[in-house]
């Protein structure tokens, strides 16, 4: 073993999760029990918070009422929340912190189900093509 290795396995030990981090997770994740988030624990964290539960029904509503205006703002609802639930403009050292910690999980799960279901509106209550009608020229 070389000095450069050592140094590399002190540095990798150094920078490894330590228990003062605990208080990150206490501030991001207060009920955290301690076991790693997964992708999936982390969709069904973000899935209940109060903004995207109603996303989920004005969701609903425009797809049961076919509107485009209705779709077009759950679109850019689902797109602010995406933005802001899964902490996109949050470069702060705490929230990174606590991904490493582990009370917080990869949001890439929810980012797809949301870009999905913008896929789904948009293609849904885009307005019908209707042919020529035989009547009309």
């Amino acid at each position: 073993m070389g000095p450069i290795r050592r140094r590399l396995i002190l540095a990798a030990a150094l920078l490894g999760p330590a228990p003062a981090w605990a208080e990150v997770c206490s501030v991001e994740r207060p009920l955290w029990d301690g076991v790693p988030v997964t992708a999936f624990g982390e969709f069904l964290h973000l899935l209940q918070t109060p903004i995207v539960l109603l996303l989920i029904v004005a969701t609903a509503l425009a797809i049961r009422f076919r509107s485009e205006k209705g779709g077009l703002a759950v679109v850019v609802g689902w797109s602010l929340s995406t933005f802001i639930a899964t902490g996109w403009g949050d470069t702060t050292a705490i929230r990174e912190a606590a991904m490493v910690e582990g009370c917080i999980g990869n949001a890439t799960f929810f980012i797809v189900v949301a870009v999905l279901v913008c896929i789904g509106v948009v293609l849904y209550t885009a307005p019908l093509k209707r042919g020529k009608e035989t009547g009309d020229q």
